[in-house]
């Protein structure tokens, strides 16, 4: 049997990325849910930012910040550092790309989820 090599290349959106990252750090418990980036003149450059997301795709990195709404009576840190290992995982695991970093920003408590 003959080795098959298959022809042409696959190429991944961006947006497939910041799809991946907001999906991950939704399901963590705790997480409300994304909050629109702040208006930055650098985040005109990076994808995903209206949607909790900035991206940045380096020498084969991938950079994240993600803006989080957390729920009431949650650990805060426990819930970045849960945010950060499933995001990375998920990017890593699914489509193979090593992280640079990812880093949570924590804009606000949802209170209004107890009215």
């Amino acid at each position: 049997m003959t080795d098959h090599k298959p022809a042409g290349k696959t190429t991944l959106s961006p947006e497939v990325l910041v799809t991946i990252a907001k999906m991950s750090a939704l399901s963590v418990p705790g997480v409300s849910r994304l909050s629109a980036t702040p208006d930055r003149f650098d985040r005109l450059f990076k994808r995903g930012a209206n949607e909790g997301v900035e991206l940045k795709v380096e020498d084969g990195l991938v950079y994240l910040d993600l803006f989080l709404v957390l729920k009431p009576d949650v650990n805060v840190r426990e819930v970045g550092r849960n945010v950060q290992h499933n995001t990375a995982r998920a990017i890593e695991e699914m489509i193979g790309m090593d992280i640079g970093h990812v880093n949570i920003h924590i804009e606000d408590v949802d209170y209004t989820e107890e009215a």
